[in-house]
């Protein structure tokens, strides 16, 4: 049986719509987009990867007042070839690893210098081609993701992978080392202690040496403890829920999480990071139309894909970010895992719909 026949009697007994490659094929031979996604892996080089992602979210709020809230038309721009997170935030997370890599960020981050994705690079012709090149890689996987129909999220899956690939190719270690001062990926203990690292066991930064460098580097000191983490998610995806309500979009509280973000990057301290809660808690509430569920449970849905949002990030960093030198984002990887799930469930007739994921209908 040959892999076309075989997509297509899955997606008639899954309600999943295949894709093809010739979709695939007929975005990518565009060289327009290629330039597009060059343009927006640069600016997220200059800009840094934090504020790129900050303006993405307030396009996706204007997106939403300006478009069609119930089709998400209007949020494109704010999640297209040089805007979207795959693109601009991606190519500034990989610029921000070079630049570390060659000592040409000395930002006084308390981390790896790599990890600064709030760290503007400026205009530095190799910085914004590294910025380029990985902005081209981004708009590549995320169109193949999306037009061969892979039920996920295909820009947070992309920028995870970016993420891991970027630290391949400059050298870095790709999982992270874990400390023997830590009880596993998982152990936060040397952090609250202040331990450090010993000589050598990890590579220096700059003029800092490896025990100049913490054991353990959580990737918001603030929001790492479980019970914390499950509140603000719980809180995040009803949030959302109820703007999705309001609104028909599930797009409005993942622009708010993200513009909020702009306090973070200024310096506030103890701003919650919420996107990855709030994106799946509202995609989850309006997953469950046409399903016979109450608005009350649609709502509780909800919560509990917020708080399964903001576990699965937590758990992420602590395996990826906690112990490695530059910036692989949790949120996108739980976000990434969060909507396969809720593709799941659409697949197998327990959600109506999975709203905005391809393939799943």
């Amino acid at each position: 049986m040959n892999s076309a026949v075989a997509m297509g009697i899955l997606a008639q007994a899954s309600g999943w719509s295949a894709g093809s490659i010739d979709a695939v094929l007929e975005i990518l031979l565009d060289p327009t987009i290629w330039l597009g996604a060059a343009a927006g892996g640069a600016f997220g080089a200059a800009l840094g990867a934090l504020p790129a992602f900050i303006f993405t979210g307030f396009l996706v709020i204007a997106g939403v007042f300006g478009g069609d809230a119930a089709s998400g038309a209007g949020v494109g721009v704010g999640f297209g070839p040089v805007f979207g997170p795959h693109i601009s935030f991606a190519g500034g997370a990989a610029a921000s690893a070079y630049a570390a890599k060659n000592g040409l960020m000395e930002s006084g981050f308390d981390y790896h210098n790599a990890k600064d994705i709030g760290f503007a690079l400026g205009s530095k012709p190799d910085i914004l081609a590294v910025g380029a090149v990985f902005g081209v890689f981004g708009i590549v996987l995320e169109q193949t993701l999306r037009n061969l129909a892979v039920p996920t999220d295909p820009i947070a899956f992309t920028v995870v992978a970016s993420a891991l690939l970027h630290r391949a190719v400059f050298g870095y270690s790709v999982i992270g080392i874990v400390s023997d001062k830590a009880n596993g990926f998982m152990d936060m203990g040397p952090f609250e202690r202040g331990e450090m690292r010993e000589a050598g066991e990890v590579p220096g930064d700059g003029e800092k040496e490896s025990e100049d460098r913490l054991a353990v580097e959580p990737w918001l000191p603030n929001m790492y403890k479980w019970s914390h983490v499950a509140a603000i998610g719980l809180t995040a995806g009803l949030a959302a829920a109820y703007a999705a309500i309001q609104t028909g979009s599930p797009f409005l509280g993942f622009g708010i999480s993200a513009a909020t973000l702009l306090f973070l990057n200024l310096g506030v301290e103890r701003i919650p990071v919420t996107h990855h809660m709030t994106l799946p808690g509202a995609t989850a509430y309006l997953a469950t139309a046409g399903t016979g569920y109450s608005p009350l449970v649609a709502l509780l849905i909800a919560g509990l894909f917020g708080l399964l949002g903001a576990v699965v990030g937590e758990a992420f960093q602590r395996v990826f970010y906690a112990h490695g030198d530059t910036h692989v984002d949790p949120p996108a990887a739980s976000i990434a895992i969060t909507h396969t799930l809720i593709a799941i469930l659409s697949i197998a007739g327990i959600l109506g719909s999975a709203v905005w994921v391809p393939g799943a209908v």
